[in-house]
């Protein structure tokens, strides 16, 4: 089949969650000329697109995700000024800017909630979602994303707003036209001032169902579950058409959208290869596939038959069809050497290895996250004290609180799954505080960066980072890996995940062991005399029966 070819398909992107990258002024929060000092180390790695969470003027309630003013930069991060040097010096590299778009809701100290709380009848009123008491109570059922009720009581016009994240993070009212015509000026101010695409924030939920009802509530839960009538709601769909034709079609963008509940069927309509909404979207299959009773706070490992099941599903349905989006990592999931793969001393470097190559050589757009180029590993925090994420500080009390969950057993849960095992500090070199910082960093640094830095990798052929760098000029260089068809070999082994590409005559084997065991496999035979593209055990050649160590994964070449 002919392949529908785009820059974004041949892209790999790299996020940074700028609090965390590089500290430029040495008051402990990482900054936009932090970003601009470390260009040329991207540029190195080899990537083509930063994907930048929010760097907008926001209170910092849930860092930086609960924005005031869309049009200013937060002033721990800088100016304007340095925003366009940023921008400018990226461009010169040959590295596109893709911003963090984070409209289904804002601050409550943005300048529209400000006006729309004053009274019942101000213009901005219609911007946020306000219902009346029922019976004396919230207007639903919902519980929030981070703990409590979804709904805040505000005395000055006696009723309730919703916030489906924090209370500090109303929730837009996307059936106003008024507010879709703000959001996409907007965009349209930032696309024309040279940014080259959005990766939009929850953006499955903009569109929630008439009249709010009650959500299912499972046993023992203290809320009911907003999904059904929140996520991929009516008008969803129409809303990001809407947005295409009005912000994004005269540009050449890159869009990709967080979209949680998303399924195959629906992924198609939002990321359709005729680009009539977005070029791609991240599914949470993959990472809700060790949840539990009490959420995600546990310490459940995935299994890796489920895991090839769901990334069978997305590579096969979306054939032909819309676009992946390749992800192990961002600033929401605790590190994947420390979940997916095996932290400790022997085997960090090859584990890490196995999932990139894994990963990488899928059909899709790959995402890289700060320092997993790296192998950066989850951190042992010590108390609570230690913890700066508020849905991890309010799980921790919720739970607590109301005996679910025993405090020893919840840090140890808040250890393994907190979203701050992505968010302490990049570990730049093995000067204090990891070369992040010359202050008192915002959240504590791992205290593994005297070994695991990105010096030390630099110096080093055989390290986490110069393997990721092959992966990515192998990508640029050899359209099977962007384009080729995925087949899934040996679905329900325990051990080995096994797929091959196929494109235009050629073809690749990929085989990778995520356990610390050897393994034999049998080599398919049309790969017996194939070339081993890259292998994280420097193999050079494969036989019929291939013994695999501990962790070992390989691509090979037909």
């Amino acid at each position: 089949m002919e392949q529908n070819k785009k820059w974004w398909k041949e892209s790999v992107v790299y996020q940074i969650y700028p609090r965390s990258f590089m500290d430029s002024d040495g008051d402990g929060i990482g900054d936009l000329r932090g970003i601009t000092q470390k260009l040329d180390y991207l540029k190195e790695l080899g990537i083509n697109v930063i994907w930048l969470s929010p760097v907008y003027q926001s209170p910092n309630d849930d860092n930086g995700y609960d924005i005031s003013d869309y049009q200013a930069v937060m002033k721990e991060f800088g100016t304007m000024e340095d925003f366009d040097v940023m921008l400018a010096s990226a461009h010169e590299r040959g590295i596109r800017i893709m911003m963090d778009l984070v409209v289904n809701h804002t601050s409550d100290e943005h300048r529209w909630f400000v006006e729309s709380r004053k009274s019942k009848d101000n213009p901005y009123r219609d911007y946020y979602i306000w219902q009346e008491a029922k019976d004396g109570r919230e207007p639903n059922n919902w519980g929030s994303c981070f703990g409590g009720s979804a709904w805040k009581y505000d005395e000055t016009t006696d009723m309730y707003y919703l916030h489906l994240f924090s209370k500090k993070q109303p929730d837009l009212n996307w059936e106003n036209e008024k507010v879709r015509e703000e959001v996409f000026s907007m965009m349209r101010w930032w696309l024309d001032k040279g940014v080259d695409g959005f990766r939009m924030d929850v953006i499955s939920m903009i569109s929630k169902v008439p009249g709010l009802p009650d959500g299912p509530k499972a046993e023992g839960a203290l809320y009911g579950d907003f999904g059904p009538y929140v996520i991929n709601g009516p008008h969803v769909h129409d809303y990001l058409k809407e947005m295409r034709d009005k912000a994004l079609a005269p540009y050449d963008t890159i869009t990709v959208g967080e979209t949680s509940g998303v399924t195959v069927q629906e992924a198609v309509k939002y990321a359709a290869d005729d680009e009539s909404e977005l070029n791609m979207v991240f599914q949470f299959e993959q990472n809700d596939l060790d949840g539990g009773e009490h959420s995600k706070w546990n310490l459940d490992k995935i299994r890796l038959p489920e895991l090839k099941a769901v990334l069978n599903r997305w590579q096969t349905y979306l054939e032909g069809r819309a676009w992946n989006s390749l992800y192990w990592s961002n600033h929401d999931q605790p590190r994947i050497v420390s979940r997916l793969g095996n932290d400790s001393g022997e085997y960090r470097e090859l584990s890490a290895k196995m999932l990139a190559l894994c990963l990488h050589m899928m059909k899709g757009t790959p995402y890289i996250y700060q320092g997993e180029e790296l192998g950066m590993t989850n951190v042992p925090f010590e108390g609570l004290e230690d913890f700066r994420d508020i849905e991890s500080i309010n799980a921790y009390h919720e739970y607590t609180e109301n005996n679910l969950i025993d405090k020893d057993n919840m840090l140890e849960y808040l250890r393994y799954k907190s979203r701050d095992n992505a968010r302490t500090p990049m570990h730049w070199d093995e000067s204090p505080n990891a070369g992040f910082t010359e202050g008192t960093p915002w959240i504590k640094v791992n205290p593994n960066y005297t070994e695991i830095n990105a010096k030390e990798q630099l110096g080093r052929d055989s390290s986490v980072f110069r393997f990721y760098q092959r992966l990515i000029r192998l990508r640029k260089e050899n359209p099977v890996i962007v384009y080729g068809r995925f087949e899934l070999l040996l679905p329900e082994d325990e051990d080995l995940f096994m797929y091959t590409r196929s494109y235009e005559g050629e073809k690749l084997l990929v085989i990778c062991n995520f356990s610390g065991k050897e393994r034999s496999v049998t080599v398919p035979e049309e790969f017996a005399a194939g070339d081993v593209w890259i292998s994280n055990y420097e193999r050079q050649s494969v036989r019929g029966e291939l013994s695999l160590g501990a962790y070992e994964a390989l691509a090979i070449h037909i």
